[in-house]
């Protein structure tokens, strides 16, 4: 490795550099995620509330479309990696942003069920044209040894898409209605993000792709390949057979849905210990800590081992969860949700970094589109088991105990590393 180290010290120098050509393109990638974040994460509450008072729709059928858009989305990721060797990342973000422009579009003038769910149904392919594993794979196309700073950079767009979008489309709501709203919002949109794809979002250079091409050579891998195996592409029939594939997928899946399932339960939880207007201040605390988290992390995570630091974040946050589930005190409180809510934004950073470094360059979009299909299927369910615990012991209590063992099984499961098949003899 130090021989590895001093192959290509322009290239390294590069990457520590705010000079760097790649640093445009995880910005572009950050704005990107806060856009589609922004309109089709933390949106669908403004969608749910706005569209019950114009049409007095039942919130089943509203909250329906949105099931049908997580869904669809989770399954369409699975076939990024196809989509790319078709079309370039810059022309699939470009429809992405087309397909988000429709869906704004029908949400805002529905006036029958039907036209309801064609927006959610656009939504989801907008997902599926500016997803996490589109962002992490085009910020893998210019970084090697900062690759984690950058997508942890990238991925903070989630966090600004909630603080920044969503706020000013509740206020624009407010103020000019929901239709219109939604016009001058998506209108914002195109703006700032068509010039930023054109420009930024491009690939590097060949002599630059030979470069990082050389750094890769350098990393340690996890089992030994030939030089064949790391220009092959694993299948998704090849990667449903690999133990080392489902010891990335499984735990993090276990992860998010607990996750997901404190975040959506986490007022009725936390307010018979420290009141409603504390209960609403440990949304803001989790909100900030996951930003936090991720930028903080990010400058040093290219130099941890991510199974390991995914390990640990995995016990924190089931600590803090055990805490939150005895603890009464304000403070205690509060400090279990930062806590847990500093690793919120980095267990989603997780997966494509243990698939760097685990796949070749020629997976790494297949094996991340799979993976992050099987995450978010599963961890759409986290509400749904919580609330079902929840209901059925009576009290929170139990449904608390139960993600804190979840959480400690995912953190033994990641550590299973399991042997990886080259990629051309799987």
């Amino acid at each position: 490795m130090a021989a590895g180290r001093g192959r290509h010290p322009l290239t390294q120098l590069d990457e520590m550099s705010l000079r760097y050509k790649g640093w445009p393109v995880a910005v572009a990638c950050l704005i990107v995620t806060m856009f589609i974040c922004g309109f089709g994460l933390y949106g669908h509450g403004v969608y749910l509330a706005a569209l019950q008072q114009l049409h007095g729709w039942p919130t089943a059928l509203i909250a329906g479309g949105s099931t049908l858009s997580f869904l669809l989305s989770n399954f369409l990721t699975a076939f990024t990696g196809d989509v790319l060797k078709r079309i370039s990342a810059r022309g699939l973000v470009l429809l992405g942003i087309v397909a988000l422009s429709a869906s704004t579009t029908m949400l805002a003038w529905a006036s029958t069920p039907w036209e309801l769910y064609l927006g959610y149904i656009f939504l989801a392919l907008a997902w599926f044209g500016m997803s996490n594993v589109l962002v992490a794979t085009v910020v893998s196309f210019w970084f090697v040894r900062r690759r984690g700073l950058a997508i942890s950079l990238a991925f903070a767009g989630a966090s600004a898409g909630g603080a920044v979008v969503t706020p000013l489309l509740v206020w624009l709501v407010e103020k000019i209605g929901f239709p219109l709203a939604m016009m001058t919002m998506t209108g914002i949109m195109i703006v700032v993000l068509v010039p930023i794809v054109l420009v930024w979002i491009v690939p590097p250079s060949e002599a630059a792709k030979r470069a990082m091409a050389g750094q890769v050579a350098d990393r340690t891998p996890v089992s030994g390949s030939s030089g064949a195996s790391e220009m092959a592409t694993v299948s998704r029939g090849m990667l449903f057979r690999q133990f080392g594939f489902w010891t990335i997928s499984l735990p993090l899946a276990m992860a998010i849905l607990v996750q997901v399932g404190f975040i959506v339960h986490q007022i009725s939880i936390i307010e018979p210990k420290i009141g409603r207007t504390g209960a609403g201040l440990t949304v803001s605390v989790l909100t900030v800590m996951s930003l936090t988290g991720r930028l903080a992390l990010g400058f040093f995570i290219d130099r941890l081992e991510p199974r390991v630091t995914t390990a640990v974040m995995l016990v924190s946050q089931a600590a803090a969860l055990l805490t939150l589930g005895y603890a009464d005190s304000l403070p205690v409180v509060m400090g279990a949700c930062a806590v847990f809510g500093f690793s919120i934004g980095n267990m989603v950073t997780m997966g494509p970094l243990i698939i760097n470094r685990e796949y070749n360059t020629a997976s790494f979009a297949v094996a991340l589109g799979l993976s992050n299909a099987i995450i978010g299927t599963i961890s759409a369910i986290g509400p749904v088991v919580v609330g079902f615990i929840a209901a059925a012991s009576g009290d929170y209590n139990m449904a608390v105990v139960a993600c804190v063992v979840l959480q400690l099984a995912a953190a033994l499961i990641v550590l299973q590393r399991g042997t990886r098949r080259p990629a051309a003899a799987a």
